[in-house]
């Protein structure tokens, strides 16, 4: 690099290589990248040490290196070099080749003066060709040489675009321009006609390629001022070139300064490998190749681009207001800028690169806006969760709420997935609509069967309360019309549960299957409920027997606890008793849900019951063996899922039954037969007979002296208040001799005290100590009237407490309670 100003770098050196470091820094050093297709190519060619650089640098004020004459004629320019046009507008490149037909190359002239000139053609808009003028007319001038190698290397373009030829006729003479421009364009109409062709090209005309311009300058050397002023109008020449009607008008395939540098590599290369150079398939290269770089140039710069990047950052955390408008005009940017730099490439390629670079951007933007979808289905889930929710704790219908909540999130997603939408795409939320919709379903239909679930359990617990204890009860109750009334209360609570159910589950507005199904499940619960009710008391049957046998047994018709006075009959109370226990078994038996008629009752009660009072004789008994009907697992007309206690099981219980209660009927007996021990003060009639008649005399004797009678009436009293003051029956209790001694010993003091309460009350001034004793004796009869009473009651109790296994000292105890109970009613008479 010579001169800062003008830049001039060695493009391709003498051995042909490129030297692209220079050239790129060229290209920086005189801002040609920002040029578009605004500048334009100027090279010029020649025969070695013709002027060519002087010319260059007069022309357009650059800094090549000139030949020193004082040094000799010789070899100044090798390769190509490239300068700056100085002070030309639009930006114009100078391009110095090396001259033609010099000494140095020898014969590799000739192949690098071809290779050369083709890089020239291909690349420059003009082309000056520096000849002298003493060689216009000459056949075998140096020129002819050159403009062979130009014509020749221009049939190796397959489309060349049209070319300024300028030819500059140096060291001009008397003869005058318009004399000497027919006989140049002459020769050069004769070389192009003798230049071999392809066949494309045999008839296409010299002005098809070129545009041919003759200029003639002075001798710089004798001439100076007058070869720097034509030379100052040559260059006037060079303003504006691109301009219609310059120099260079013809830009047909021009390549954009910033892909200068690519293309010239490219076609260096293409010539140096000696193949035929295609200027469109070049361009096209050029094209791809630069488009390509300035796309991946935006998509780095739109990676790191800081709206972008705050945009991706809030996209994180949560839906953004905008978001596709924000996105769009991010990407707008760099795809407007693209175009501004790519505007001078091919159009294909370049709406090709754009589309590329518009795919890559949109997919390196996708997952935001995929996270942006994202995050507005999962709100709308969520309002929609929430908002459903609280409709149904307002009491509002379940599938109304479903509805209008759905189509209000749906419409809110559309309104914010339109507002995500990105313009240069035809991206549709469709897909996350769908799934948002399918979300919605799914949590409508957990919702829905949440709710009636919890329904169907709170229904199915009212079941439950409803049936539980009103069928154990039935079960204990064991009436007649058991299982009748179980069913009327199964029937009756089912109805009422599913009526209130359906109004219920109204709102939901589900199919009639589905309603259909449900009913049924509720009612298959209340069944379901009563059948493991029979099962659990099914599984007590023995408990329960035994206490509604002694239910029966202990208490009269009016459920009043049993006397055992004598007058019962203990036997018909023992077989209604018996019989009560085998209703129970009987229903207990098997589940009679259905109202189909069973013969259990009647084979329990024929082979339990009334065998009892049958005839017992041995072939009787044989033949009862031989048919019995409780040897069997099964119920005839009962289905084997329904039966609860098989036959064979109800003759075990049976007679588990009866053995633990005929401990209670025996107790009864000996109550029975106690209490009339207890209660026969009478003797027997035939000695109240005989001492009717044996004491008919003594009697008639009382008859007739009174005074025996109020003697015998005063003994009676005085020996019922000796019996109450010393408690005879009491002290008799512990046994007769300790009874005889403790009475012996209280008899004389207890008829003192009596003799003197007598006394005092015949004076008719009792001492407050007989007044106590008397409150007291008072006091001791009510006691004894109130001990009365818990005998009776204890009598009862004994008789039922027996059912459930007393001991022999029961009617120790019995006989007791009898004896206290005499006694009292003895001292209740007295007073």
């Amino acid at each position: 690099m010579l001169n800062p100003s003008s830049c001039a770098t060695q493009l391709i050196d003498g051995d042909g290589v490129f030297n692209a470091t220079g050239l790129d820094n060229f290209i920086k050093s005189v801002n040609l990248s920002s040029c578009g297709i605004s500048y334009a190519v100027v090279a010029i060619m020649g025969p070695q040490s013709s002027g060519k650089s002087t010319l260059m640098n007069h022309l357009f004020h650059t800094t090549f290196r000139e030949m020193d004459a004082f040094r000799g004629r010789s070899q100044t320019t090798k390769g190509i070099w490239i300068a700056n046009c100085v002070g030309i507008e639009p930006a114009t490149i100078a391009m110095d080749l090396e001259g033609t037909d010099g000494r140095e190359r020898g014969e590799d002239d000739t192949a690098f003066e071809k290779q050369s000139a083709l890089f020239a053609l291909a690349v420059s808009d003009i082309v000056m060709i520096n000849m002298w003028c003493h060689d216009i007319g000459r056949e075998q001038a140096a020129n002819k040489p050159l403009l062979k190698t130009v014509f020749q290397v221009m049939m190796r373009l397959f489309s060349p675009r049209k070319t300024t030829l300028v030819f500059v006729i140096r060291d001009k003479t008397k003869t005058p321009l318009e004399n000497l421009d027919p006989i140049l364009r002459e020769d050069i109409q004769k070389i192009w006609d003798a230049v071999p062709k392809p066949e494309a090209h045999k008839h296409t005309p010299l002005s098809d390629f070129f545009n041919v311009e003759v200029t003639a300058l002075s001798n710089y050397e004798e001439k100076e001022e007058k070869f720097k002023e034509e030379v100052a109008q040559l260059r006037q020449r060079f303003f504006h070139s691109i301009a219609p009607g310059g120099l260079a008008g013809d830009r047909r395939g021009v390549v954009p300064a910033s892909a200068f540098s690519i293309s010239a590599q490219q076609i260096w290369k293409v010539i140096r490998e000696n193949k035929d150079l295609d200027l469109p398939a070049h361009k096209v290269m050029v094209a791809t190749v630069r488009c390509e770089e300035i796309a991946n140039e935006k998509l780095g710069q739109l990676h790191s681009d800081e709206g972008w990047l705050e945009l991706e950052d809030a996209v994180q955390l949560g839906p953004v207001r905008g978001f596709g408008e924000k996105l769009s005009s991010i990407i707008d940017i760099y795809l407007s800028q693209y175009d501004h730099e790519a505007i001078f490439f091919d159009e294909a390629v370049r709406n090709a690169k754009r589309k590329q670079l518009e795919s890559m951007a949109l997919d390196f933007v996708y997952p935001a806006y995929t996270i942006m979808l994202g995050h507005l289905r999962s709100r709308a889930l969520e309002d929609f969760k929430a908002k459903l929710e609280q409709s149904l704790n307002n009491g509002e219908g379940f599938a109304s709420a479903v509805h209008i909540w759905t189509k209000s999130v749906l419409l809110e997603f559309d309104k914010g997935s339109s507002d995500a939408a990105v313009k240069q795409t035809n991206w549709g939320a469709s897909k996350v609509r769908d799934k948002l919709h399918r979300d919605i379903d799914l949590h409508a239909l957990f919702v829905r069967n949440e709710k009636l679930a919890g329904i169907t359990t709170n229904f199915e617990k009212q079941l439950a309360k409803a049936l539980t204890e009103p069928v154990e009860s039935l079960f204990e109750a064991g009436g007649k019309d058991t299982w009748p009334s179980i069913r009327k209360l199964l029937t009756r609570e089912t109805e009422a549960a599913v009526s209130e159910f359906l109004t219920s589950i109204a709102g939901f507005e589900l199919d009639e299957e589905t309603v259909e199904r449900m009913q049924q499940s509720l009612r298959d619960y209340a069944r379901k409920v009563v059948e493991n009710k029979a099962r659990e008391e099914a599984g007590k049957i023995l408990i329960l027997m035994k206490d509604k046998f002694s239910t029966v047994f202990n208490h009269d018709n009016d459920s009043l606890p049993r006397v055992w006075t004598g007058k019962e009959d203990i036997r018909a109370i023992t077989k209604d008793a018996r019989s009560a226990s085998l209703k129970l078994l009987s229903d207990m038996s098997a589940i009679r849900l259905e109202e189909k008629p069973d013969r259990i009752e009647s084979v329990l009660r024929s082979a339990l019951l009334d065998r009892n009072v049958a005839a017992t004789s041995s072939q009787y008994a044989i033949k009862e063996a031989s048919v019995d009907p409780l040897a069997s697992s099964t119920w005839e007309e009962v289905s084997p899922k329904d039966i609860l206690i098989t036959p064979v099981q109800c003759k075990s219980l049976w007679r588990q039954f009866q053995g633990e209660t005929e401990y209670t009927v025996t107790q009864a007996i000996s109550a029975q037969e106690a209490y009339k021990r207890s209660n026969n003060w009478l003797p027997p009639p035939w000695a109240i007979v005989a001492m009717l008649v044996l004491g008919f005399n003594e009697f008639m004797l009382l008859l007739k002296n009174p005074l025996y009678l109020m003697f015998m009436f005063v003994a009676y009293l005085i020996g019922k208040a000796l019996w109450v003051q010393m408690d005879i029956a009491g002290e008799f209790r512990h046994g007769a001799l300790p009874g005889l001694l403790s009475i012996s010993s209280r008899f004389l003091p207890t008829v003192m005290n009596l003799l003197k309460r007598l006394a005092e009350e015949a004076q008719g001034n009792p001492t407050t100590e007989g007044t106590e004793q008397h409150n007291s004796a008072a006091q001791v009869y009510r006691n004894q009237v109130q001990k009365s009473d818990l005998a009776s009651s204890s009598i009862t109790t004994n008789s039922s407490v027996s059912s459930v296994g007393s001991t022999s000292g029961d009617n120790e105890s019995s006989a007791t309670n009898l004896s206290q109970r005499r006694t009292i009613v003895t001292e209740a008479n007295f007073s």
